[in-house]
């Protein structure tokens, strides 16, 4: 399914002075001297680039995209670009960022865009989430890192942070945009600049130094405000997410390899390529029916071929 899109209360609703500490100070400060430096962040990046890049990251590592970013944007420099290739190309072009559907989901975005917006990526998050594949993160990460506009962006580093530095516990519950939406808000300089320089900031802190297993408390900006330092790193007892499965032998294993295959290819694959690929024919026809099912692979008189 495509990112989520629940609503939960307005941003401007949800806005409150916090009863925590304030981490937005020495966050800012922080990120000014030890932001990476990503080509998203760079002057003159556009919002197109934004969203592809919100796309790519998506449960994705930055080493991996940044090259694949690149290749993207020279061969598509805008929604229009993109719109007027084939689906397929942009499943091909996607090679190795895994979850091929945000390919197919990115492309329907550019169609709409185009459409729609003539061709300009939109600044507001209604209009933003009414895209395809666009949900809660993507349509705030767009308008806030693009545009500067003032919203919360909570992904799951941004989430641990709140939970260690205000809330005490070792890690955050299972996401909730109804709660974790509001939370960030809170915290939230009210000052456009400051609130997108702190949305970065906590973010990048998440990522490089406040880690799910091997936080780096003594490098850390917040290390004298934070709750579950103070309280001496408490085992964190609430509920957890689930944890995803093994991809080594797992259906998501195999549908790669089918999508390698029509990848690496302009002709129909035929069935007995694919029958080559697996040894377990129920899980290939599994991992072969849900790709037909998704679009992604489109059967033919002679075998299967890319959107």
């Amino acid at each position: 399914m495509p990112e989520s899109s629940e609503s939960p209360l307005s941003d401007a609703a949800a806005h409150e002075q916090s009863s925590g500490p304030d981490v937005a100070t020495p966050i800012i400060a922080w990120f000014a001297e030890n932001a990476r430096d990503l080509p998203w962040r760079r002057p003159g990046f556009t919002a197109w680039g934004t969203l592809v890049s919100e796309f790519m990251l998506q449960q994705t590592p930055v080493a991996r995209v940044i090259p694949r970013l690149e290749e993207w944007l020279a061969r598509w420099p805008t929604p229009a670009d993109l719109a007027a290739s084939p689906p397929g190309e942009a499943v091909r072009a996607w090679a190795n960022l895994g979850y091929p559907r945000r390919a197919l989901w990115l492309h329907r975005a550019a169609v709409e865009i185009t459409e729609r917006h003539g061709g300009v990526v939109p600044s507001d998050v209604d209009q933003l989430l009414a895209l395809t594949g666009i949900g809660d993160y993507t349509a705030r990460a767009v308008s806030v890192f693009a545009y500067g506009l003032r919203h919360p962006v909570v992904d799951t580093n941004v989430r641990r942070v709140i939970a260690r530095a205000v809330d005490g516990n070792g890690q955050p519950g299972p996401p909730s945009a109804k709660r974790d939406l509001p939370a960030m808000t809170a915290l939230l300089p009210d000052d456009l600049a400051d609130a997108r320089a702190f949305n970065a900031g906590i973010m990048e802190l998440g990522a490089i130094r406040c880690t799910a297993r091997s936080p780096q408390c003594d490098d850390c900006p917040l290390r004298d405000i934070c709750r579950w330092r103070a309280a001496g790193y408490p085992e964190y007892t609430g509920q957890k997410k689930a944890v995803q499965k093994k991809y080594e032998g797992s259906d998501r294993h195999v549908r790669g390899l089918i999508m390698a295959e029509l990848r690496h290819t302009h002709r129909p694959v035929t069935p007995a390529e694919i029958a080559g690929l697996w040894p377990d024919v129920d899980q290939l026809q599994r991992a072969l029916s849900g790709l037909v099912a998704d679009g992604l692979a489109v059967p033919e008189d002679e075998g299967y071929v890319l959107p």
